[in-house]
């Protein structure tokens, strides 16, 4: 498991599999700050806005950031 987290916009992204992760996923939105991507029935990750009111900081500290 991968995650990476957007701190500009608290958005962090729980990569569920280390395949690439390619157009043609379903996302289902929880409850408007989970959502999750499925790929062929399989649950390939977990979005989470909000993230740093909502997820474990020393989670988000391990998480990657981008550029």
């Amino acid at each position: 498991m991968r995650i990476t987290w957007d701190r500009s916009a608290d958005a962090a992204y729980l990569h569920l599999t280390a395949a690439e992760l390619t157009p043609g996923r379903d996302t289902v939105d929880v409850d408007g700050s989970v959502l999750l991507d499925r790929k062929d029935g399989r649950l390939v990750g977990i979005e989470v806005l909000n993230a740093s009111a909502l997820l474990p900081p020393d989670l988000l500290a391990e998480a990657e950031t981008p550029a």
